[in-house]
């Protein structure tokens, strides 16, 4: 079963005294290590039962009660802990229940998700980061458990979005940036959907959306949407075609739009996964896409290189004017936008004009949730960053002026702090070389003409992909020759 199909299982069977549906994922040996690698929780449980073990069967209403806190979109402490389990009387999973020395049922281990993939585990081994839970027998002493384990909290009271200890401390921690890309997949993911769903590919608005899906098939800070995007790419003409032997421009979204995103996975097949994790709010309808949306463009307004900062800023302004449904969003960035009157001619010129962007908008927001009280009492809106995520970055501050905050910013400061936070912490995988790999910290990121610096073994592995996704992009070059407008898409670099 691949892993997507394992996440989906959440919810399929069923718990039996409380007839709520199974929280719980089910692995198995074909999908035990994807699953784990693509998770995006900080620690996994996996149970080793046997369907036939009457002391399983007893046990598993005690461990679907744990699991509904965590797993799916519907937990109330989402992407914290992924709770799984393996049937070991299955012939398929002998040799993984062999691999991690299970000797009776059911057996719990506990540990990060990427120590399981292709891992194995030893009893009474020393300095491992995959760990035996010895007193988890029931609900309330395995919670106790991960509570000592992890220092948190959890209760089986929770409700959701009104736990404050267990939201991410973004304001003052700035590690927490690296979790943000599971959400910048999900606001990639959801924002593709809007579009499918409103109908909002037409012949006037397919230009706009090619150029934005090659910005993101080369700089998208998920490997995974990166490939996903140069898919959709390649196959643009027969999903939305245009042109004299085309079908009428109204009809072709609608034949396409019920299947385009089921068969099309922009970033994988598990997302979107419908939680939030960097972005989750306080409250149900607080940050989320949004926060997410605006972590993307600011990631992308630090991955690009000198020469395409005017494009990309034309691109992102666009995307916005065509597809954005929040008709006052549309409005604020165009007069934001309408204002800048000289191109952009580096990597810094867009990123800095970004960051001033958004703190317009979190100051004018501020006020106004403020006055109509319906800000995230958590996180609202601040001038960004903050001193705890970046002290050299303030010359000073205090005085006001029109009732604002003035802050005299030191902007050499802040720029290395976009860089680092954006480019460098940002990372789209635990394997993507190309992003979390260490980088040089000589590196003079205020001149160069690359905002992000790539090791000598990435860059060779970008020079690989290149060649190799070459080849696709002349293929999809050569279908476009027909079309009524030109573009030229972008090499396939880092995909």
């Amino acid at each position: 079963m691949p892993a997507a199909e394992a996440l989906r299982s959440v919810g399929e069977g069923t718990d039996l005294r409380t007839d709520l549906p199974d929280a719980t994922v089910e692995l198995n040996r074909s999908n035990f290590d994807s699953v784990l690698k693509e998770s995006p929780a900080s620690f996994a449980i996996v149970e080793f039962f046997a369907h036939w073990c009457p002391a399983c069967r007893n046990y598993k209403p005690h461990y679907e009660k744990v699991a509904r806190l965590f797993n799916g979109p519907d937990a109330v402490h989402p992407g914290i802990i992924l709770i799984t389990r393996v049937d070991c009387a299955m012939k398929i999973n002998a040799n993984l229940c062999d691999r991690f020395s299970v000797g009776y049922y059911p057996m719990l281990l506990w540990g990060p998700p990427v120590k399981f993939v292709a891992g194995k585990w030893v009893p009474k081994q020393e300095k491992s980061e995959i760990q035996s839970i010895d007193d988890g027998r029931t609900a309330d002493r395995l919670l106790n458990w991960i509570n000592k384990k992890m220092g948190s909290s959890f209760s089986f009271d929770d409700e959701r979005y009104e736990n404050e200890n267990t939201l991410p401390t973004n304001v003052s921690d700035p590690e927490q940036i690296a979790r943000a890309i599971y959400d910048v997949e999900e606001a990639t993911a959801l924002a593709f959907e809007i579009i499918i769903q409103h109908k909002m590919i037409k012949p006037t608005t397919q230009a706009p959306l090619i150029k934005f899906f090659q910005i993101l098939a080369t700089h998208h800070p998920s490997k995974r949407c990166r490939r996903g995007i140069a898919e959709i790419l390649l196959n643009f003409d027969d999903l939305w075609p245009s042109g004299p032997l085309s079908i009428g421009s109204e009809e072709a979204p609608i034949l396409q739009e019920q299947d385009i995103f089921k068969s099309y996975s922009i970033c994988g097949k598990e997302v979107p996964r419908h939680y939030w994790i960097f972005c989750r709010g306080s409250k149900n309808d607080t940050r989320g896409f949004s926060c997410g949306l605006w972590v993307l463009f600011h990631s992308l307004s630090v991955r690009v290189g000198d020469g395409e900062s005017q494009s990309v800023f034309t691109a992102i302004c666009d995307f916005i004017q065509n597809f954005f449904v929040c008709d006052d969003c549309r409005r604020h960035f165009r007069e934001m936008s309408s204002s800048v009157s000289v191109p952009f001619n580096t990597t810094r010129e867009l990123s800095m004009w970004l960051w001033r962007a958004h703190n317009k908008v979190n100051e004018r927001l501020n006020k106004e949730e403020k006055a109509l009280g319906t800000g995230d009492p958590r996180f609202p809106k601040i001038i960004w960053p903050s001193k705890q995520l970046c002290r050299s970055c303030y010359v000073s501050s205090g005085r006001k002026r029109r009732g604002n905050m003035r802050i005299d910013w030191n902007e050499d400061e802040v720029y290395k702090f976009l860089v680092r936070y954006y480019g460098r912490t940002l990372a789209s995988s635990h394997n993507d070389a190309t992003l979390s790999g260490k980088y040089d910290e000589t590196y003079d990121i205020t001149t160069s003409t690359n905002a992000v610096a790539v090791p000598i073994g990435a860059a060779l592995a970008i020079a690989v992909a290149s060649c190799t996704f070459g080849a696709l992009a002349c293929f999809w070059r050569a279908q476009q020759k027909n079309r009524k407008y030109t573009h030229q898409l972008h090499s396939f670099k880092d995909i």
